[in-house]
């Protein structure tokens, strides 16, 4: 029980700086605007919640220095290797679930060299491996400490749980609500025999609204006044640039 309560303290911490973590990605080199990241409206993302949970226990149980008596620098150059392709695998699954089950694109990396149904890349599992390698250096010794902080503490520090209990409430709460808006694009997605991609329609969305000189909300990306025309718009703006790519490829090749 305590091990369980303590890995769901380090999904909370992980779920948070993720969402740190991407916040400031997309405003300082992506879209270069503040833009609420994940499918959740809260600021939490559970993959990186699922990613620190598996990187802790990864570090904690395999050591390669004790079972093969390997020196400790190649001990943490293969747990780094493993903790990056297990963060790879992560990812993947968590994008062809959200593309198969609900039409929707959660990040897309179709541009990059080597891509994989664009949700895989060897660029983004090479920063993976240097997360994986900052935890392990950096943050594996303090997560152990808290883990045990944490184990020693919960009985006997009742808000501890009921603290984690309202942190995974309110996710519940959002899950439905992050669903519910899903659902709409599912279904308008399925119609048209599309997968929309779910940040470009969060950025189209804000577009319209600086244009509009409509009041942005940050927390709630996709409340708008017209959300199916919204929508329709992004979906038609997808397929002029993608017919304006490819004429510009087609271009390209015939000049070669």
């Amino acid at each position: 029980m305590d091990l369980f309560l303590s890995i769901a303290v380090l999904f909370c911490i992980g779920s948070l700086g993720g969402w740190i973590l991407e916040l400031l990605f997309r405003r300082f080199f992506s879209s270069h605007k503040w833009i609420n990241p994940g499918f959740l409206v809260g600021p939490y993302l559970p993959l990186y919640g699922f990613g620190v949970m598996f990187l802790f226990l990864i570090s904690y149980y395999i050591d390669f220095s004790k079972w093969f008596g390997l020196s400790y620098w190649l001990n943490a150059i293969l747990v780094i290797i493993i903790m990056g392709i297990v963060m790879t695998v992560i990812e993947y699954i968590a994008g062809i679930i959200f593309i198969k089950g609900m039409k929707i694109k959660l990040w897309d990396y179709s541009d990059r060299w080597g891509n994989i149904q664009g949700i895989i890349c060897p660029l983004f599992s090479f920063f993976w491996l240097i997360i994986c390698a900052a935890f392990y250096f950096l943050m594996k010794t303090p997560c152990e400490h808290l883990v045990a902080w944490f184990a020693t503490r919960s009985l006997s520090n009742a808000w501890l749980p009921f603290s984690l209990g309202v942190f995974y409430g309110v996710i519940c709460v959002d899950f439905a609500y992050s669903i519910k808006i899903t659902t709409k694009i599912k279904s308008y997605a399925k119609e048209h025999n599309i997968v929309v991609r779910y940040e470009r329609f969060k950025e189209h969305i804000r577009d319209f609204q600086e244009k509009q000189k409509e009041k942005i909300n940050y927390i709630l990306p996709f409340k708008t006044e017209d959300f199916k025309k919204r929508l329709e718009e992004y979906v038609e703006k997808t397929k002029q640039e993608a017919i304006i790519k490819k004429e510009h490829i087609k271009e390209k090749l015939t000049k070669k």
